[in-house]
């Protein structure tokens, strides 16, 4: 069941019409088979795969409290069994394809397996959330739970169930655990942020889709058409997911939970530490806490650390998909960190001076638009290709065409640069004094723009396929 459709919004009134008429363990008994036919919705067969993960975790962080002197086993079984699920569905196609292709060009003739492995949505996100359950009750910071209905609910809160936040046990499972209660002043909340995320969606990153993937379908598009279509997709993809991240709050905070923000304007970055503050939080920090940090972090000589800061976005960007683009665009990013670090030494006022922010705003923007150029085009060669466009061979047509392009993306983004206006403290302080009249006025634009200006198309979020 995806948010922008008809089926949730009847699914979801239901739900908060019985909800808050419930006591607080059948609320989570309530929220529970909610979840789950809201994950089977299309395919019920995925539901066994979550509910598989739910029981070998909840035995596990029994076990570890129960037997610590085998708690390394029991964490070894836990990692084994959610990432072997993890890996055979999301990436036994991709492994396979590789060994008939190399052998293959060492003169063998291998014939491909017929089995052909379909992704279940969201197992990379359930499957890292629950992860972060063992890994926290193994290094102690946090208490097995006992009781299965409420560490089943915390791992299928249908909110952010299919594509995050990933949220921690240490944050979420407490509030599944408490009791819950309607509060106006929060629904008002909670229907901003769901009204912002469908505008996002329906508004911005669906017609920048158009441009987007209109451009990465030609077969031989020139430099200025290849470019502004990377930027129509940077326009996208931070429109699509910020705004499944702000529904997905929006519909949890309806229900009295409180869920990590994902996304904190990330085009404002200056530098690639700071742009992986801001963006998709939840897997930024996962990667920092349980691979980074167990790696040596930055505990340790200075190779080891770039070392480690390598194998941490490699293993993010496998993370995203079975596709060596994927790769490629986290051991991009990794050498952005090494980067920087070299113009840190070289000339740290370049990265401090305050009249210069702009400037690294600007820059940084145009690097990451670089790496998205990686996370879209999957074949390789096309990739490379990209690469060796000279602006030089733009042609006339090409360039009113690819100015047309922009203008249009560049008038679809304006809502998401009001946006960011908005955030800055003083503006924020005059609409929080008339909070109410503003989410009010807030809400009727919202709603008068995604009737006006929806795309004639639309489509699955982005982060679905990952």
């Amino acid at each position: 069941m995806i948010f922008h459709s008809v089926d949730f919004v009847v699914f979801f009134v239901v739900v908060l019409v019985v909800y808050f008429r419930l006591g607080h363990r059948a609320q989570n008994l309530f929220l529970l088979v909610a979840s789950y036919v809201f994950y089977g919705y299309a395919e019920p067969w995925i539901v066994v795969l979550l509910a598989a993960t739910t029981l070998v975790d909840y035995f596990a962080g029994l076990g570890l409290a129960r037997y610590p002197e085998k708690k390394r086993l029991l964490l070894a079984l836990s990692l084994t069994s959610n990432l072997g699920v993890l890996g055979f569905f999301k990436y036994f196609d991709f492994f396979v394809d590789n060994v008939v292709a190399a052998l293959e060009a060492l003169g063998f003739h291998p014939s491909r397996p017929t089995l052909s492995v379909v992704l279940p949505a969201g197992i990379s996100f359930y499957t890292f959330q629950s992860l972060s359950y063992t890994i926290d009750v193994y290094r102690g910071k946090l208490a097995a739970r006992r009781n299965l209905l409420d560490f089943a609910t915390f791992l299928s809160l249908f909110p952010q169930l299919v594509a995050g936040p990933i949220e921690r046990a240490t944050r979420l499972l407490p509030q599944v655990e408490s009791e819950r209660r309607f509060d106006p002043a929060v629904a008002r909340e909670a229907l901003m942020l769901m009204a912002w995320g469908f505008f996002k969606k329906l508004v911005v990153a669906d017609n920048v889709a158009l441009v987007a993937n209109r451009t990465f379908s030609l077969d031989q598009p020139g430099f200025a058409l290849l470019w502004v279509g990377t930027f129509a997709f940077a326009v996208q993809i931070y429109a699509d997911f910020s705004a499944y991240s702000d529904i997905a709050r929006g519909a949890a905070k309806l229900l009295g939970f409180e869920l990590m923000k994902n996304f904190d304007h990330p085009y404002l970055s200056q530098t690639p530490s700071e742009f992986w503050r801001r963006w998709h939080i939840s897997l930024s920090t996962w990667f920092r806490d349980y691979v980074y940090v167990p790696l040596g972090g930055n505990r340790v000589g200075p190779v080891r650390q770039h070392l480690n800061v390598l194998v941490t976005f490699l293993l993010s960007g496998f993370w995203h998909g079975a596709s060596w683009n994927f790769v490629l665009w986290g051991a991009y990013h990794a050498s952005l960190f090494f980067l920087y670090e070299v113009v840190q030494r070289v000339s740290p006022v370049l990265l401090s001076a305050r009249l210069l922010a702009v400037p690294r705003v600007v820059v940084f923007f145009a690097l990451t638009n670089v790496g998205w150029l990686m996370f879209r085009e999957t074949d390789i060669s096309r990739l490379f290709a990209a690469f060796r466009l000279s602006p030089a061979a733009t042609t006339g047509p090409e360039a009113m065409a690819a100015a047309y392009l922009l203008g249009l993306t560049l008038a679809f983004a304006l809502p998401l640069v009001v946006d960011t206006v908005l955030a800055g403290a003083r503006v924020r302080a005059i609409l929080e004094r008339r909070v109410v009249l503003a989410q009010g006025s807030a809400l009727v634009v919202l709603a008068l723009g995604m009737a006006c200006f929806h795309s004639v198309a639309t489509s699955d979020f982005i982060y679905f396929q990952f």
